[in-house]
């Protein structure tokens, strides 16, 4: 059996399928960090922000869900990705010129809505967005918070919305320590110029698929999946035609 959902609904599918040992592959939800250190090339890592963060506006369980980047490069970041979300237009998906379309229901965006609250009372700082538009729909504005506190409620959740709180770090061990400080583990992505960096640290991060330098990591040739909460087992790849495993897939651009 191969499911892709939520964790809450693969938990009570794996429970069925123990009854009559049924061989499952399990797709869940993910809390993808996107680490920037400080000696990154901070236009591929915008870019890559963009594409990470906003495919299907968010809603998407590889996107990137918490910014965890060096204090020494996080305002510059923060106000070059501001400014991309700024020029992004929401509208309906139908309709010419439209970015960014709509969340699936009031429920999703009020839960996105609530996520920003609760970040903005706890200290962080609206640079753009952080509100619904006054219009007919289930709408969020494309939102960046920076300075977000490492403990803020909306680290830990899947956002599944057009949302990016940033949060920093000094040293390495202190990244890795925050990327892996979620019981989710589907995707994670790094930006460095340094690959011994890149692939140490994409080594150490607990998650089924690593992206360096690169926002996307889905690839036919590729093993798909994840670690913790995030499922289990592999689709595509050799591992996944040959049996369900827990190995990690790297995806490295250089």
């Amino acid at each position: 059996m191969s499911f892709t959902g939520s964790t809450e609904v693969g938990r009570s599918l794996l429970a069925h399928a123990a009854r009559t040992i049924v061989n499952s592959g399990m797709e869940l939800g993910g809390n993808a960090p996107f680490v920037v250190f400080g000696d990154a090339d901070l236009d591929a890592a915008v870019s890559g922000a963009m594409v990470a963060k906003l495919r299907n506006g968010g809603s998407a369980c590889t996107a990137a869900n918490r910014f965890i980047v060096h204090a020494s490069i996080a305002e510059d970041f923060a106000g070059r990705l501001a400014e991309a979300m700024s020029r992004l237009t929401v509208g309906p998906g139908l309709e010419p010129g439209t970015d960014i379309g709509p969340l699936v229901n009031a429920k999703t965006r009020d839960k996105v809505s609530g996520l920003v609250s609760g970040a903005l009372d706890s200290g962080a700082k609206a640079l753009v967005g952080a509100a619904a538009p006054n219009r007919r729909g289930f709408y969020y504005m494309p939102t960046v918070l920076n300075a977000v506190p490492a403990d803020a409620a909306i680290l830990g959740e899947e956002i599944f919305g057009p949302v990016a709180p940033i949060t920093t770090f000094e040293h390495i061990d202190d990244a890795v320590a925050l990327a892996n400080a979620t019981e989710y583990g589907l995707v994670s992505y790094v930006y460095t110029t340094d690959l011994r960096t890149g692939l140490r640290v994409g080594e150490q991060l607990d998650s089924g698929m690593v992206g360096i330098n690169r926002p996307v990591v889905s690839d036919p040739a590729a093993p798909f999946g994840g670690t913790k909460q995030s499922g289990l087992g592999r689709e595509g790849g050799h591992e996944g035609m040959l049996e369900y495993t827990e190995t990690q897939y790297l995806a490295v651009d250089w």
